[in-house]
């Protein structure tokens, strides 16, 4: 699978002036100068995020699991902080039809065991009917629990696209924060690698220097237009950008054993 659109040569458009090292370096401490505000700013609103208030749930309310319908309180694992990404579900979809967004976020959590160390446990929600999400699952190669939380009000259930953080006194559940939108972005390491480089996400709603190139070609749910790039992508099995039958959210064509064989035949109906 190639992965790296356009022209891999060195000739690229719209590329970086070229100066010399200590001109380079001047620029970068003046750009150092906005980082670290930024970071301070950050810090800032996480102590806020600390200082929030709670709103305590029933957890004894039933989700379902790989071992059938659990206590919400047992997604804790017995410890007293838990973290879930509620994943957006399309009822009867084929696996290419399910929400890109919400896959590309899954898929950057393989492993909570940094987070199990430090005493927060992970799990993944969405309103699909279990059969449909456990074979969703397997196929997908996830390790992290998935739960069915369908019928299930919220914050446990409702409406899905979400990150919530619970935390856990005995038997009592509380909801601490919740996030959704570009709220969600921390999961996804790989935007925050991309806005590093210089031609960063290359989607159509960046700030971008004349002539910098939009990398993808298209848009959640809609064919290409204008180059909009969007970062719920999708592609064919050459990693290009792409809408239609033969195309996936991009980490399904990194699970184990993904052959673009799969996509013959089988027509996404997702929105």
């Amino acid at each position: 699978m190639t992965t790296t659109p356009g022209n891999p040569s060195g000739d690229l458009p719209g590329k970086p002036p070229v100066v010399d090292l200590a001109t380079w370096q001047a620029a970068r401490e003046e750009l150092l100068v906005r980082e670290k505000a930024h970071t301070r700013e950050g810090d800032a609103i996480a102590a806020a995020r600390r200082r929030l208030p709670m709103v305590e749930l029933d957890g004894t309310v039933a989700v379902t699991g790989a071992d059938g319908p659990v206590p919400f309180l047992d997604l804790f694992q017995g410890r007293d902080e838990l973290v879930v990404y509620q994943h957006m579900w399309y009822d009867g979809a084929p696996h290419q039809g399910q929400c890109e967004g919400c896959t590309t976020t899954a898929w950057h959590v393989k492993d909570a065991v940094y987070l199990n160390a430090r005493g927060v446990s992970f799990a993944v929600l969405t309103s699909g009917p279990w059969d449909e999400v456990a074979a969703y699952v397997a196929f997908m190669g996830y390790t992290q629990p998935w739960y069915s939380v369908r019928g299930v009000e919220a914050p446990v259930g409702g409406e899905m696209g979400h990150i919530a953080c619970f935390l856990r006194d005995g038997d009592r559940v509380f909801l601490t924060y919740s996030t959704t939108g570009r709220g969600n972005e921390p999961v996804n390491g790989s935007l925050s690698l991309l806005d590093m480089t210089p031609y960063g996400r290359g989607e159509a709603w960046e700030d971008n220097p004349e002539g910098r190139p939009v990398l993808g070609d298209v848009r959640e749910g809609h064919p290409a237009v204008g180059r909009q790039a969007c970062w719920y992508w999708r592609s064919d099995a050459d990693g290009n950008a792409t809408w239609g039958p033969a195309s996936r959210p991009v980490p399904q064509w990194t699970r184990p054993g993904a052959t673009p064989v799969e996509t013959l035949g089988r027509h996404g109906d997702h929105h």
